[in-house]
Order: C-alpha cells, then sequence, then structure tokens
C-alpha cells in the first residue's frame, strides 16, 4: 500500500539521514518513477524533503524539521506501535519504539493511547535468541555468509548459509537461506542453531519466496486416525482445530490428521499416555506396543 511505502520511506530517511531514489526503488520493489512521485507526495504533506543532483547527491529530510502529526491517524499511529513493540519483544532492548518516536515526534500523546493489542515475540530461549538474531540481520544486510552447527531430527551437521530472510512463523523464528550442503534454499530453525558465526562475502541471487504450505513442509505421509479420551479435547483443538476430530456417542474424540513420519505419530500417540488409541494406520500400531515396552522395560530395571 501507498501509505504503508511512505511511511517506510520515511523511517530509512529518519535512520540513514540520505539515500538515492534507485536505492528506495529496489528496496521497495517498485519503479524509480513511483519512487518520485512518493517524494512528490510527502512534500506536498508538508515535509520537507531535500534532492540533491551527482554522484553524492540523494533524499533527505531538511535537517531540524520535526514530522508532522497530521500524515497519520491514532489508529494508524498505535497499530505501527503494536508491531514495533512486537520486534522489541525479541531483542530485549527499545530499539523499534523509539524508531516510532521519531516518526510521530511532537505527538507523543498518541503513543499513550489504549494498547489493546500487545504482541511478544520472545521465547524461552529469548538470551540466546537476540544474539542469533542480530547476527543473521547483520549478516544479510552485508551479504555475508553465515556458518553453524545445526541441530535437526536427522542428526548434527555444520551449514554454511547465505541468509536473506528472518521470518517469524508456526510461533517459532527461522532463517530462510541458501544452503551450501544442500545446493538449494533451505528454511532453519533458529532454535537449533549454534555457534554462529559470519563468513566470507557472497553475490546475492535471485530469491524464491519461502513456500510455508502444509504440503511443502509437512507432507502427509501418514495418516492417522485415533481415538482420544474427552480430557483432552482442550488439546486437539489447541493444537488442530476442532475440525480435526468428531465426537463419540460414548464422548471419545475420533481424531483425524495427516502426519510426516513414523516418529511423529507414534511420539503423539505416546504422549497421551492411555488415554489415546491409534487406530490407523493399523501397521504403525505395533509400533506404539514396541514404544511402550522399551519404556516398560526401562522402567523395570531401574
Amino acid at each position: 500500500m501507498k501509505l504503508e511505502r511512505l511511511i517506510g520511506i520515511l523511517s530509512i530517511l529518519l535512520q540513514q539521514q540520505k539515500v538515492t531514489a534507485p536505492y528506495l526503488a529496489e528496496k521497495f520493489e517498485v519503479s524509480r518513477r513511483t519512487i518520485q512521485r512518493d517524494i512528490e507526495a510527502l512534500c506536498q504533506a508538508g515535509i520537507p524533503l531535500v534532492t540533491e543532483p551527482g554522484t553524492k547527491g540523494g533524499v533527505s529530510i531538511m535537517e531540524g524539521y520535526t514530522i508532522d502529526r497530521t500524515l497519520l491517524s491514532t489508529s494508524d499511529m498505535q497499530a505501527i506501535l503494536a508491531g514495533l513493540r512486537s520486534l522489541d519483544s525479541v531483542s530485549g532492548t527499545n530499539r523499534y519504539v523509539q524508531l516510532m518516536e521519531k516518526l510521530s515526534a511532537g505527538a507523543s500523546n498518541l503513543l499513550a493511547g489504549d494498547a489493546h493489542i500487545l504482541i511478544d515475540l520472545s521465547s524461552w530461549y529469548k538470551t540466546s535468541l537476540a544474539p542469533k538474531i542480530e547476527c543473521l540481520h547483520e549478516a544479510i544486510l552485508s551479504a555475508r555468509k553465515v556458518s553453524f552447527l545445526y541441530y535437526a531430527p536427522k542428526g548434527e551437521s555444520v551449514r554454511i548459509i547465505e541468509p536473506y530472510h528472518i521470518i517469524f512463523h508456526w510461533s517459532n523464528w527461522y532463517v530462510w537461506g541458501w544452503c551450501e550442503l544442500r545446493a538449494d534454499f533451505r528454511l532453519f530453525k533458529l532454535g537449533r542453531m549454534v555457534e554462529l558465526k559470519m563468513d566470507e562475502p557472497y553475490t546475492k541471487r535471485i530469491v524464491p519466496e519461502p513456500d510455508f504450505s502444509n504440503e511443502r513442509i509437512f507432507p502427509a505421509v501418514y495418516q492417522v486416525k485415533a481415538k482420544i479420551a474427552p480430557v483432552y479435547k482442550w488439546r486437539l483443538v489447541e493444537e488442530y482445530g476442532l475440525e480435526s476430530f468428531v465426537e463419540q456417542p460414548d464422548g471419545t474424540l475420533l481424531f483425524s490428521f495427516g502426519f510426516t513420519d513414523k516418529r511423529s505419530v507414534v511420539g503423539w500417540i505416546a504422549s497421551f499416555g492411555e488415554g489415546a488409541e491409534l487406530l490407523e494406520p493399523a501397521e504403525l500400531r505395533k509400533d506404539v506396543l514396541a514404544f511402550a515396552e522399551n519404556i516398560r522395560k526401562k522402567y523395570m530395571q531401574s
């Protein structure tokens, strides 16, 4: 949207003081002509932008000017603030709220309004998360490779990637980048990454958007049907939604869903203890039995 782009241009100018029109066009993926129209629109809104020609020229805000509060409404400012506060919840700083204060200079009452939306993107491992995000962010801006040790279900491996996007999805943080080991774009979970180090520079590639569809990330290899005790209805609703089960006449819940691998199926059924029974696939019932038997043996030995 144009308004969002105008806000973005102002944000960049406040942080970098002077930028070129080609830089803004590439940043917002629009034409230079569009950026020129945006600059004209900002000037018409009463924000004095100075354009200097030449190799050292660019676009900047007139020194000493504070942004007029009439550019954004109260609801606009509060919506932006909610998003910026969510970023501060990850970094543990007030960096983005301070940016908002610059955007709303002279209109501090807009920031003091009722906050009905509170977004906290931090995690249980917040202390280790913030440095990872900072490292990856710096690497993306400077086009530097990142090496790290990665812990995955199939084992540990040292990876070197060209990072392109930091993503918050499925209640977790990920980095999307070109993996040298796989010679393809991959999604890496930050919680599984340790010993991050910036490496040599890289030449940026054409980057495809990450595909977050269930078919791509969690392909349904096993179609599971299970009978779940009523006491766990809350869990099915929270994890898979109301449509994932049908309540039976005896009160039990007939659950249906697709799982990616056998280990996930067995572990998920076992997590209910005696409160779940796997019905399908029938061939995995013996795996659940073997899992339970191994636990029994382990505790019998102690």
